[in-house]
């Protein structure tokens, strides 16, 4: 059996990537801040779980090293937690806290857990890591400037980070994978219920890159998906 983590798993993107995992026969770790909703979800989809919250990096790291000592290095890992910026968020009507408390959760937890979790895996020569970022993060493209400056900066922080470590452990040819994934406007709390996407329909590209066939002759790690196709950064 294989084991996953998946952060952000009580909720939306995470919860619908862990709920796939399941289904194919994965052991499941979720991690989220709220308890309560850990409770639920867990039990829903009968998982594990602990709670994690990125503003306390130090924390934080305590929380993945205690889950690699009771379960193991995953063999798949999903990092799927987020925030968005406050709406008026321009470079400079942004505060010191509200740059933090973004670039803290969406960027800087990022590097927690390949710095935590990364050396397991690449020890062991085997592991998927899927990074759910978003095309406001990316330097080409229609929308990608102007404006939820904590938000767009840290996810194309986000982007590099992906894009580096994939160089640092080979490009897939020492058995890890790392992939950052686009998954649109969805229909999660985040999102709002108005978003044109269901959370499933944002989902998928995750969930395929978790099982995909790979070859490192011929596939492609370190890039951006948005809907199974690579995009420019």
């Amino acid at each position: 059996m294989t084991l996953a983590f998946v952060t952000g798993g009580s909720r939306g993107l995470g919860l619908e990537t862990a709920k796939a995992l399941r289904r194919s026969g994965a052991e499941v770790l979720l991690f989220a801040t709220d308890r309560t909703k850990l409770e639920i979800a867990a039990a829903d989809i009968g998982a594990n779980f602990k709670v994690i919250d990125f503003l306390d990096l130090q924390n934080s790291k305590m929380v993945l090293e205690e889950a690699i000592a009771e379960f193991g290095v995953p063999d798949t890992l999903i990092l799927a937690h987020g925030v968005m910026s406050e709406k008026m968020s321009k470079t400079m009507r942004t505060s010191i806290e509200e740059w933090r408390r973004v670039l803290s959760i969406n960027l800087d937890s990022v590097f927690l857990s390949l710095n935590i979790l990364g050396p397991g895996m690449v020890e062991r020569r085997s592991g998927r890591i899927i990074v759910y970022s978003a095309c406001l993060g990316r330097m080409s493209g229609p929308g990608n400037a102007g404006g939820l400056a904590p938000y767009r900066i840290s996810k194309a922080g986000v982007n590099a980070l992906v894009r580096n470590f994939a160089h640092e452990t080979g490009l897939g040819s020492r058995g890890i994978l790392i992939d950052a994934v686009c998954p649109n406007h969805t229909r999660t709390d985040m999102g709002g219920p108005d978003a044109p996407r269901s959370v499933e329909e944002g989902a998928e590209t995750a969930i395929w890159l978790a099982s995909r066939n790979f070859e490192p002759a011929t596939d492609h790690t370190g890039v951006l998906w948005e809907d199974r196709n690579i995009i420019p950064w």
